[in-house]
């Protein structure tokens, strides 16, 4: 079987450097599960994994295959924090849940590269640590709160001087930063791939090019099931879980539209530059972490295994949006690490990411046992997995007290197709206070 024009691979490096997947079943019929899982990205596959994990018959549903949408076509940074709230501001909103949530974000990355090890999923993963730089002196107060918040509830942090940023980094571009040193980086496509491997390995039945139409609660033989349809079939299952994020509404729109509408799917372009030679490769990122700054236009890199310098940016008007990237961040690398010299990038590629408003995720109970979240907020990769964690102890029933959930209810976004197509003019926005001191 080959895939639909609308579901085939974008051309990225991840899907170039990785196994190819072996080829899945479509669902076909009816069948029963304890859990339905829909969406095969990290979470869904975390989950599945994690609930296979504890004994339970699981089945997951994929419109497209595992990793084809964010999940297998982000940086691969794997990053333990979020976006831009700080530990006492999820705490505030949330209470003692935010403070369970808070340490499984502190915890998110070494979850993530465990799970790799105990798997013996190949995914090029390398837990060298993050670094976010400050790109203007008054934006080292957002590296000293964020160094205290997080070390205050026990993150491996540490703030790092402007010497030695230029040190980690091989540039003088930036004024100092702060560093975690659980983080660190994966092939995102390959650990997708992976995780579905390691889900079939304990039971779990995968059907791709399946996309889920609709799922309702249903009262059968004297309890609640979920059934979870397709064009061709349905899976009635104990327990359900929604794992489609920025995709929600991709393959339909009547799968979860409040939950569609209070996320905004904004394009994220990644870029891959030719290999470097060793001399430039220990010249630049020496240490191999992962970078990500403080500008709201992201600047950010990291290397993949074959010592290319994964990178990417953001385009207000994505059309012929390669062409301008590849001057654009060529530039950008150029100014940023002057020995690199010419930069040629052999792959361009984009991908969805699913934003809130805050930039904290939506974490929800969609009835008796089942639970969805959205709203990755650019933090997919350690969180996601991290989460599927959690949300197959919520299934297994873990008391609420116990779990680093912190549910709330879906709230769509007011006039949520106007905030979408105007989304990307929020770039603009971001350059303006960019250039500017705090």
């Amino acid at each position: 079987m080959t895939m639909s024009n609308e579901i085939q691979w974008p051309p990225s490096l991840w899907a170039a450097a990785t196994q190819p997947a072996p080829v899945r079943p479509q669902l076909q019929g009816s069948i029963d599960a304890d859990v339905v899982v829909i969406g095969a990205g990290f979470s869904g596959l975390s989950t599945a994994l994690h609930l296979a994990r504890a004994g339970r018959q699981v089945v997951l549903l994929e419109g497209a295959e595992p990793g084809w949408g964010a999940s297998g076509r982000n940086n691969g940074q794997v990053i333990p924090t979020l976006t831009r709230p700080e530990p006492e501001q999820i705490v505030a909103r949330h209470g003692e849940a935010g403070e369970r949530f808070v340490g499984l974000v502190r915890d998110c990355a070494s979850i993530l590269f465990d799970l790799v090890r105990a798997e013996n999923i190949e995914a090029e993963a390398e837990q060298n640590g993050w670094i976010q730089p400050v790109h203007s002196p008054g934006r080292m107060k957002i590296a000293e709160r964020r160094v205290r918040q997080w070390g205050a509830v026990g993150a491996p942090v540490e703030l790092l001087d402007a010497q030695q940023v230029r040190d980690r980094l091989g540039s003088p571009a930036w004024y100092g930063g702060w560093t975690n040193r659980s983080g660190g980086h994966v092939n995102p496509l390959a650990l997708a791939r992976g995780l579905a491997q390691a889900a079939e390995q304990r039971g779990v039945q995968i059907f791709t090019r399946s996309p889920v139409k609709e799922f309702k609660a249903v009262r059968e033989h004297g309890g609640e099931r979920w059934i979870a349809s397709t064009d061709a079939g349905q899976v009635v299952a104990r327990s359900l879980v929604l794992a489609t994020h920025a995709y929600t509404d991709h393959f339909s729109h009547s799968l979860a539209p409040a939950i569609a509408r209070e996320v905004v799917p904004v394009l994220s372009w990644q870029m891959a530059t030719q290999p470097l030679d060793e001399s430039r490769r220990n010249a630049i990122i020496p240490g191999r972490e992962s970078v990500s700054d403080t500008h709201g236009d992201l600047h950010f890199m990291r290397y993949d295994a074959r010592n290319r310098l994964v990178t990417g940016g953001a385009l207000v008007n994505p059309v012929n949006g390669a062409q301008k990237l590849r001057k654009r961040i060529g530039a950008r690398l150029t100014r940023l690490f002057p020995q690199i010299g010419e930069v040629h990038f052999d792959y361009v590629w984009n991908g969805y990411i699913a934003m809130t408003t805050d930039f904290l995720p939506r974490v929800h109970r969609l009835g008796p046992n089942a639970y969805a979240w959205a709203g990755c907020n650019g933090r997919a990769v350690g969180l996601s997995v991290a989460l599927g964690r959690e949300l197959a102890r919520a299934i297994c029933g873990e008391p609420e007290h116990e779990l680093a959930l912190p549910f709330t209810e879906p709230t769509p976004i007011p006039l949520h197709g106007l905030v979408r197509r105007v989304a990307p003019l929020r770039l603009l926005s971001y350059r303006y206070h960019d250039a500017r001191e705090i």
